[in-house]
This record gives structure tokens, sequence and C-alpha cells, in this order.
């Protein structure tokens, strides 16, 4: 068992939760609780860390079997971890890539998500996790964008992570138009916008460009939009959070495209 706070293993994966310029260096991230730590495969996982409590629950040391573990005390988890209270186990994961051609294979019609500095942990995580459930078949993001592997961005997929490919790119406005060449239609959230999104064909090949929280797309991805589409919304509301209207825009595809395959 870990004991100290200090030992180099504690230390690189508390490194690994709080930096990201560490989880560069080294392609590892920290998959943390139970939900995530399920997901996990063997191959792809360097180590698994839990505490004496955990082994003493029921089936535990089942969901061990294949993986390198060992056992830490609970002030080194505590250390170790990203939450307040952890649950008693976390891991270092290889990080995933992908390429475009990756996502551009995923079967059924191209159902993709572009997004253009979206900073809050907790927006990705959501739109990664909606956008499994509505069918997407991947995401595309700028270098600016949080870091996918930012442990709130983690948990906030609730395992999607694992079953979503995404790509970072150097050049959004390159990747755009290389998109638009393969007939994969732009379709952006836009308060111009003059089309309502659930009067718009979303059954084509197509992608979703989605922007900042606070200043939305910029004008040089915003113009290569084949179309800006509305979200109409009664009230005084001027706008919706960017996670709420990307799961609106992912759903109604996935809902268009459903009505295709009854017919």
């Amino acid at each position: 068992m870990i004991n100290s706070t200090t030992n180099s293993r504690v230390r690189q994966a508390a490194n690994l939760t709080k930096k990201a310029r560490a989880r560069r260096e080294e392609g590892l991230y920290v998959a943390e609780g139970l939900r995530m730590c399920r997901e996990l495969n063997p191959e792809e996982t360097r180590i698994v860390y839990v505490t004496e409590r955990f082994l003493e629950e029921e089936g535990h040391r089942d969901l061990l079997e294949g993986f390198r573990w060992e056992t830490v005390s609970e002030p080194v988890m505590k250390v170790m971890a990203d939450t307040q209270t952890p649950q008693g186990i976390l891991a270092l994961v290889q990080q995933k890539h992908y390429t475009l051609e990756d996502i551009l294979k995923t079967p059924g019609k191209a159902h993709l998500l572009i997004l253009e500095t979206i900073q809050d942990p907790g927006n990705l995580g959501t739109m990664i996790r909606a956008g499994e459930g509505a069918g997407i078949t991947g995401i595309i993001m700028d270098k600016t964008t949080a870091d996918i592997y930012n442990p709130k961005v983690i948990r906030s997929t609730m395992g999607s992570l694992a079953r979503v490919p995404f790509l970072y790119v150097e050049n959004l406005e390159e990747t755009c138009k290389f998109l638009q060449k393969s007939s994969i239609r732009l379709l952006a959230a836009h308060l111009e916008g003059s089309c309502s999104y659930d009067q718009e064909d979303l059954t084509c090949p197509c992608a979703f460009l989605i922007g900042n929280e606070a200043k939305g797309l910029s004008d040089t991805i915003s113009q290569l939009a084949d179309a800006f589409l509305k979200i109409p919304m009664a009230g005084q509301v001027e706008s919706l959070n960017a996670a709420i209207a990307a799961s609106i825009l992912m759903y109604e595809a996935a809902r268009q495209r459903r009505n295709v395959i009854k017919l």
C-alpha cells in the first residue's frame, strides 16, 4: 500500500489531475470514480489505484480483474483525486487519438458537432454526453476549446468520452472547408438565423457549429455556414447556454433521421 503523499506515483497522478500540460506530455488522463472506471479497457489502462475501503464492498475486487492495480491510503487518494469526497478508485488511462479520417468513417451519415472556443468544462462534457445520446458521429474542436481530459469534463460525460470520437484541429477554418468539400453541410446556431431549426432538413450529412459561451462564433467561422439556424424562444430570453443549444440541434437531427427510417 502507498501511504506517503510525497510518493512519485502519487505526485504523478496529482499532476495529471490538475495540469493539462502534464496530461499532454504523458499522454495520460485520470478516470475517477466507479462509473468511469467501469468503462475502462485493461489494455488502455496504465494502473488503477484503490483504497482498502473500496475493496471491502461486494463485487469491487471483481472489477479489477485484468487490470494492474495498487492500494493507497485514504489521505493519498484525496491528494490524487479531483473530487472532495473520492469514491476510492481512480485510474491512469492512455489518451485516445482519432484522425479526421476516423471520424468521417464512423458508420452512418455525418452528424457532427464543431466547437469553437468552448471554455467551460461542464459545457463540453454535457455536449459529449448529449451527443452520444443523439447519435453524433464525432466532435471537432479548435485548440482554444477546453481540454477534453479535464476531470470536470470527464465527470460530465458520464462515460460517453470513451465512445464518442473527437479531434482537436490546428486550423478550424480549413477543416470546415474540407468538410464542405466532402458534402457535409455546416449549420450554425446563430442569433441572426432566419430559419427555425426544426424547419431545416437535418437528414443530410451535416455539422453543427457552436461558438464560445460569451462571444458566440467568430466571424471567420460563422461566414462559412451554409445556413444560420434560429431557436425560437418565448419570454425575454435572448439566447441559450451553448450546451443546451447544441443538444436541441443534435436531438432534432436525430428525430428527423428516425422519422426518415420509419418512412
